[in-house]
């Protein structure tokens, strides 16, 4: 398929998307795609079953706020539990919907729902630009969408009014103003939660769900170790599906509103957003406008604004997630433990690309039907909010870290848990007859090579394929075009927890003749990944994640930080590493570039591998 039919069949996903949504969720990988791209604000359908319809109340309420130098409206919803009034008040839950859904779709007005249904005050809202929310998509700007958010925390705290006058005078208060409140969503509605509470310190938890740390790195990553400010390789797919479902946003409403308008060439975004995507599809990346575009992308995301959050964070991120992988929460994680903020984190089964499969997964699925007493990540949100908004401190939190081992069925013993993220504690080494080894002195010396095509030869993944149910082939590699290692038959199981890392050296005359090129797109550019190989050689891309790599200097050795997985290696099986020329997810090399690989006993490519247990 080309480009040019995806980007049309984008626009028909944007204006079916929230039906297809609701219509196709029983399935893997494609509904999850059009849930948590479309419309997820929180991977939990929160609504427990069997609650009394009188438990709450419903008020919808509009609010005009100053966010971007603009009046925006912001269309909300608000949940009063019964009996809570201004003599017995208590805490609030504040969410938002995921990139193209609103505070009507089925994932978000279920936070309303489930929380109040558990005695807390709910207001849930359609993030800028969504729903019937006025002003420009701006990418969850801490400055615009952080803004908004914290004039409902006044809302909460009793310090302003709806519209309509409507005011709150039932949440508990910390202090005059300060209203105890916490969000939850995910993805789009996971990085607001941040980006509100790096301006506005009265929040009191937070739970961001499958959303990213640095947008750069999300939409046009390199995986290369202190790359800087070398663009990766154009995750096109994904970005496109986004941005059109985004452009037709006012196609959706009943009456045009003139503060969601740009222009002609940037109908819907905030400007920088569509110079970013424009110049991304260009495949074209000059100094000065990489520059622009990477500095924009970071600004509005946390990577930049991490030291500005202290509210306690429970980070859940998705193993099934080429969008937004593992390696995303894990530096948030980090970030925010460094700067003394209370945080941990949970690695789940599932996220934008699929993952509730198997037996192990009944209990993710309970998630879905609302059940959050009955699965590991519901009791976990639950006690984070009892904690921090309950001020609880008997109630335990869990451990600071938690992953889900899908090779296990009994769902009592899904999760492992730790206090510390695992080690690189496994070396192998790239031996010249492309074995991968675990001693320096089994490489064999030899050299290899590939050379990438016009047209892209390795395929991992179609996301946009996903989203309109379109079957998405097996990965695959072009022979010629990629080269691989593989160790010998595992005598017993290896987990691998955590993110691998590869240090590499190629030669490549023509890259080199580049190499100082004033545009990026020249440099040469890499995909690195894990296979799985089974007994009978049937191969298998663990969790479809791939690391692009646009090499910052060809003439140098460089280390690659592949995506994060929770994989076990069976008894068995073998690992392989690989590194081809090309993706058709990716926009990946200009011209032809070949590449060879040699090796050594006393130079070998090394990898390095996170392990648990023995």
């Amino acid at each position: 398929m080309t480009i040019g039919r995806y980007l049309l069949v984008g626009i028909r996903v944007a204006l079916t998307v929230e039906v297809r949504v609701s219509r196709r969720l029983p399935r893997t990988r494609a509904p999850l795609a059009l849930a948590l791209g479309a419309a997820l604000a929180v991977p939990l359908a929160l609504t427990p079953p069997a609650a009394a319809a009188d438990a709450y109340t419903v008020t919808p309420l509009k609010f005009t706020v100053r966010a971007g130098g603009r009046a925006c409206t912001v269309d909300a919803d608000l949940y009063r539990p019964a009996g809570v009034d201004r003599d017995h008040p208590a805490p609030a839950v504040l969410g938002t919907n995921g990139f193209g859904g609103s505070k009507t779709d089925g994932s978000t007005d279920a936070i309303g729902k489930a929380f109040a249904r558990r005695g807390y005050v709910s207001l849930v809202y359609s993030g800028l630009g969504f729903g019937r929310s006025g002003c420009l998509i701006s990418l969850d700007d801490p400055d615009i969408d952080g803004a908004a958010a914290s004039y409902l925390v006044d809302f909460l705290g009793g310090t302003r009014a709806a519209d309509d006058g409507t005011t709150s005078d039932f949440v508990t208060r910390d202090a005059p103003g300060d209203p105890r409140v916490g969000m939850i969503g995910g993805s789009y509605g996971g990085a607001v939660q941040l980006a509100t509470a790096a301006v506005d310190h009265r929040l009191d938890a937070l739970v961001p769900m499958i959303t990213w740390n640095d947008l750069a790195y999300a939409l046009s990553p390199n995986n290369a170790v202190g790359s800087g400010n070398v663009p990766g390789a154009f995750k096109w797919q994904w970005t496109n599906g986004f941005y059109l479902i985004g452009e037709g946003q006012p196609l959706l409403q009943p009456a045009l509103d003139p503060s969601r308008i740009n222009s002609l060439s940037c109908l819907h975004f905030v400007t920088e957003a569509c110079r970013t995507v424009h110049t991304l599809n260009s495949g074209s990346y000059p100094a000065d406008r990489t520059a622009e575009l990477l500095a924009f992308a970071r600004r509005v995301s946390p990577v930049s604004y991490l030291d500005r959050v202290d509210t306690p964070t429970l980070l859940v991120q998705g193993q099934a997630d080429t969008l937004f992988n593992l390696n995303e929460a894990t530096a948030t994680y980090r970030a925010l433990k460094a700067g003394g903020t209370p945080v941990k984190m949970i690695w789940q089964s599932w996220g934008h690309s699929g993952g509730l499969t198997g037996p192990a997964a009944a209990g993710e699925l309970d998630l879905t039907k609302g059940n959050l007493e009955t699965s590991y990540v519901g009791r976990r949100v639950l006690a984070w909010f009892d904690r921090h908004l309950r001020k609880r401190p008997h109630i335990d939190t869990g451990p600071a870290f938690a992953y889900h081992r899908d090779w296990i069925t009994d769902p009592d013993r899904t999760y492992a848990t730790t206090e510390h993220l695992p080690a690189l504690s496994r070396t192998l080494y790239l031996s010249g007859d492309g074995k991968l080894v675990d001693n320096r002195r089994k490489v064999a010396r030899g050299s290899r090579g590939y050379t990438n095509g016009l047209i892209p030869t390795s395929h991992s993944e179609s996301s946009l394929a996903g989203l309109i149910g379109l079957p998405d082939p097996p990965p695959s590699d072009t022979e010629g075009t990629y080269l691989d290692w593989t160790t010998p038959p595992l005598e017993r199981p290896l987990d691998v927890v955590g993110a691998p890392r590869a240090t590499l050296k190629v030669v490549s005359p023509k890259a080199e003749r580049t190499q100082n090129s004033s545009d990026a797109a020249d440099k040469l550019v890499l995909f690195a990944k894990l296979y799985d190989v089974a007994p009978d050689g049937t191969r298998t891309l663990v969790r479809r994640l791939i690391a692009p790599v646009r090499v910052p200097d060809v003439t140098r050795s460089f280390t690659v930080t592949l995506p994060g997985i929770v994989h076990r290696y069976e008894t068995g099986h073998r690992l392989r590493f690989v590194i081809a020329a090309s993706d058709d997810a990716y926009f990946g090399n200009r011209g032809i570039k070949p590449v060879t690989v040699v090796s050594g006993p006393g130079d070998t490519g090394v990898l390095r591998l996170p392990v648990v247990g023995s």
